[in-house]
């Protein structure tokens, strides 16, 4: 019989309208011996059903909704059926031949947390977060090959996730032929990612709509893409026509990377590769640009960071509207979940405020639509960005 996880009075309304994560404050009690990465049933007060999902003792959140019918099973059935509806959603976006590089599985917001699988060209690359969906994997993979008949594919899942959620970390090429590289097409614009270069899935997707609409600004621009990893805004920019373009990543291995893909896009001398440190880069930096995108790596990882993350988005957004020439254009990130747009803006206008000039927000971006988010799930809208104009007051 399937154990059931019930809940206290007082917690129930968030998990009812739709809520995803069961908080372990939230627990008053688990019924029928659950074991880690057990399906169990999750009960209000009153024994009502609200949902199943896979169990994590221990964890924060020790239970992440799957199903919200009490009837369905969490089998193989039910796992082919997710990704075939993950597969049709990323048709209705329309992204075409030009793109073939996109998020297929979203975890919560395609119906599987714990689970996140991004499509590189014929290459399926993985996360597996919990261990749930670590006990379920050969049935996630033979579903991800019955729907989408990949050549390989490679399972790259954070360690801190392995050990947090007491599985074994078993990355590399888990089905298929082995590859060298990950090769597939944003918009048009190749990319070849060397398997040696590890960083999350590979790349970040999340942003592609943002890198087209810094391509349409770019266009005889002098351009600044600061944290560039790849250098994927600095490309977009280049092909936009931008005056010049210079990409920083204090990692020496994406500035290879990037230059590559800059060769084979025929922008080879178009983008400018530089190894150092962001931060330490802008501080010599005084009103030298006429577009800079700010796109640092997660400031806060979790909500007790969220104060500090705030103080350091402040200097950052400080530094990065001295760097903007008067009338010039910034692009200013977070893809940290604990930081809303309102703080991030605020941020801004902290850091706005001590390079003396004045930022007037002129759009706001979000994480690309093969991201999607439930509406119940704030925390899944974790990536704000806002293009601004640095005026001088």
């Amino acid at each position: 019989m399937t154990a059931s996880v019930r809940l206290k009075p007082g917690h129930v309304q968030p998990v009812w309208a739709g809520h995803p994560w069961i908080y372990a404050q939230a627990v008053e009690r688990v019924e029928g011996g659950a074991t880690r990465g057990d399906e169990v049933r999750v009960l209000d007060p009153r024994g009502n059903f609200l949902g199943r999902g896979f169990y994590s003792p221990g964890s924060a959140i020790p239970v992440r909704i799957v199903s919200r019918n009490e009837s369905e099973k969490l089998d193989a059935l039910f796992f082919r059926g997710q990704v075939a509806r993950a597969l049709e959603q990323r048709k209705l976006l329309e992204l075409g031949d030009e793109t073939t590089g996109y998020r297929l599985i979203h975890a919560e917001g395609d119906g599987l947390p714990g689970l996140v699988v991004d499509r590189m060209g014929d290459v399926l690359v993985l996360q597996i977060l919990t261990a749930g969906m670590k006990q379920r994997e050969h049935i996630i993979l033979d579903a991800l090959e019955e729907n989408l008949r990949p050549k390989a594919i490679i399972d790259r899942t954070p360690e801190k996730y392995a050990k947090a959620e007491n599985f074994t970390y078993t990355p590399g090429f888990v089905r298929g032929k082995e590859v060298e590289a990950l090769d597939f097409k944003e918009r048009g614009m190749r990319f070849r990612v060397p398997l040696a270069l590890g960083q999350k899935t590979g790349f970040y997707f999340d942003q592609r709509t943002l890198r087209g609409r810094v391509e349409a600004l770019a266009h005889g621009k002098k351009v600044l893409d600061a944290y560039g990893y790849i250098g994927s805004f600095g490309l977009f920019s280049a092909r936009g026509n931008a005056e010049s373009v210079t990409s920083v990543d204090e990692n020496p291995l994406v500035g290879e990377i990037g230059a590559e893909c800059a060769r084979l896009n025929g922008l080879g001398e178009r983008v400018r590769f530089i190894k150092e440190d962001a931060r330490r880069l802008l501080q010599d930096c005084h009103a030298e640009y006429d577009l800079v995108v700010l796109d640092p790596p997660r400031l806060a990882p979790t909500r007790s960071a969220r104060e500090n993350a705030l103080v350091h988005y402040a200097k950052l957004a400080a530094l990065g509207c001295r760097a903007t020439r008067p009338g010039g254009i910034l692009v200013f990130c977070s893809c940290s979940s604990a930081i809303d747009l309102h703080a991030l803006t605020r941020a801004l206008a902290t850091g706005a405020q001590r390079a003396n000039v004045e930022a007037v927000v002129l759009e706001r971006h979000f994480q690309a639509a093969d991201h999607p988010v439930p509406a119940a799930f704030g925390e899944g809208l974790y990536l704000k960005s806002v293009i601004a104009r640095i005026r001088p007051r």
